[in-house]
Order: structure tokens, then sequence, then C-alpha cells
């Protein structure tokens, strides 16, 4: 999109002028039209070069610029491009892997994408096609909480496809993901002065004894009057002797302490035992004499 003409590049001598609130000025020449924009420090922007005479508004165009951009940028973000995906099962598959494929069948639907699903058909397999719609039926039916059938099970040569579509479109989808994204606001925190809080407890414990009686006191009977007991007669007890004062400890006598008598001196510790002399050394051993060379043997005569 080409960008609007302003100010001077405005070359037609009559337009239609909008105020900067949206007012219809009216139909007035472009020199007063630029005249009005310079006393009012906006811009002259045409809006609508097509009309006759040509619209222009007064406006800060910097700003309407800004805005411009902000609001594509905004549209790009929430645009949803739906992705067609595809996921293929055989006739006799286990179930194990029917669980697997069907995880990944809930993870695109729950992405806000479309799920072709592919049966593919093996030699005798193509006769029985009654099991392929039964098995993409199961399929959906399993998955119905967060797809619906767009297009029904048809035969495609050896395979047989049907196309899940999701009930939740693309951009809701990313729309909850990004306010889960954003930082919840923290909550107002009051502070509260540590004497209150410590008066608290004592308050608390000061008032339980003093409700304590006035709760317990409808619950509590009338006590039962005592009987009065017939008056026994005094038990005559013998006086017995006053006990004898008993004598004054008499005060020890202070303890004279005698000048301390000297220590006796230590005894001097034995005297260390004098190092053992060194060995001698070994005397080298004398050499032996030399073995003595035998007599020769006297020759036998013939």
């Amino acid at each position: 999109m080409s960008e609007p003409r302003i100010n001077e590049r405005i070359r037609v001598p009559e337009v239609r002028l909008v105020g900067p609130q949206g007012e219809q000025v009216g139909i007035v020449r472009v020199e007063d039209a630029l005249r009005l924009a310079q006393e009012a420090d906006l811009d002259l922007v045409e809006v609508a070069p097509d009309a006759r005479p040509p619209v222009c508004k007064l406006m800060d165009y910097g700003k309407f610029k800004y805005e411009a951009d902000m609001k594509a940028r905004e549209a790009r973000r929430n645009q949803a491009n739906t992705v067609l995906k595809e996921i293929r099962f055989r006739l006799k598959i286990d179930p194990h892997d029917y669980g697997t494929k069907k995880g990944h069948v809930e993870r695109f639907l729950s992405a806000g994408d479309k799920v072709k699903v592919m049966i593919m058909f093996r030699g005798r397999e193509q006769s029985r096609p009654e099991m392929g719609v039964r098995l993409l039926q199961r399929l959906a039916d399993d998955v119905a909480e967060l797809g619906f059938v767009e297009s029904m099970p048809k035969q495609d040569g050896r395979n047989m496809t049907m196309v899940l579509g999701p009930t939740k479109k693309k951009s809701e989808v990313k729309g909850e993901a990004r306010r889960r994204r954003e930082p919840r606001p923290e909550r107002d925190v009051v502070d509260v002065p540590l004497e209150d809080v410590a008066e608290a407890p004592a308050a608390e414990a000061v008032a339980a004894p003093v409700a304590a009686p006035e709760a317990a006191a409808p619950v509590a009977a009338p006590a039962p009057t005592a009987t009065p007991k017939p008056a026994t007669a005094p038990k005559a007890t013998a006086a017995r002797p006053a006990a004898a004062p008993k004598p004054a400890a008499t005060p020890k006598p202070a303890a004279v302490k005698s000048a301390a008598a000297p220590r006796p001196a230590a005894t001097p510790k034995p005297a260390p035992k004098p190092v053992a002399t060194p060995k001698p050394a070994a005397r080298p051993a004398a050499p032996k004499p030399a073995p003595k060379p035998a007599a020769p043997r006297p020759k036998k005569s013939e």
C-alpha cells in the first residue's frame, strides 16, 4: 500500500476537509486547508484520493502511521495458519500403537490443526473396506471432545482417508497460550506493625479464660447439698511433755591458719642414662691362604 499524500504534495485546487475530531468542515481550497493545519500544528493527510473532491483530514501523521503499524503487527500475530497434519494407520494395528497414534491426533487437534487420517490396505485387505470404516469411526469417537469429522471416510485406491477438524480455532488456542504466559498481577500486601502481631495472641489468651466460665455455666448442674455428719466426742489425748530445748550449738573455734610451711623442694630427676658407646667396627676378615698346588703324581712304569 502506497503512502498517502500529505501537506504540499496534495496538488488539487479543492478538498473536502475533515477536522481532527472527525467533524465535517466542508469543501475548502487547499491553501486554506494547509493554513488551518499549520495553525493547529497538524498535518493535512489525503485519506480518500479517489473521491471528488478528495477527502483530507487534519491529523498527526507520525502518530497515525505508528498506530497503523501496530494494528498490522497485531493482525499478523493473531493470524492463524491452519496446518493439515497427516497420520497413517494399518488395518491390523496393535492396541498399543493405536493408543500412541491417537495421542498424536489429540495433540494436533488441541493445537488447532486439522488432521488427515489415512488407512493403508495391503493385499486381500482391500476386499474388506468396512473394517477401515469401523477403525476410523472408532478414532473419531475417541477424540470427539477435541475435534469433529470434517470429511467422512472415503476410499482412494488402496488408501482410505478421513479429515478431522479442531473444535477450537487456532487463534483462540494462541490467545489462551499467550494469556497463560503473561505474569499475573501481584496482590497488594498490607504492612502490619509488629506490635499488633505480638499483641494479638496475648489478647486471645486473656479472653479465653474469661469466656470459658460463661460457656460452662449453663452446662454445669447444681451440686447436691452435703448431709451434716453427727458430731463425735473429742478424743482424750495425753498431754505430751514439752520437748526440752536443744542446747545451743557451741561455736567452733576459729581455725588458726598456721604459717604455710614451705613445700619440700621437688626431688631432682635422675640424670639421663649415658648414651650407649658405639660398638667397635668389625675387623676385616683375614684373607684365606691360597691353596697349595697339588704335587704331581708319579708316572706309572710300563
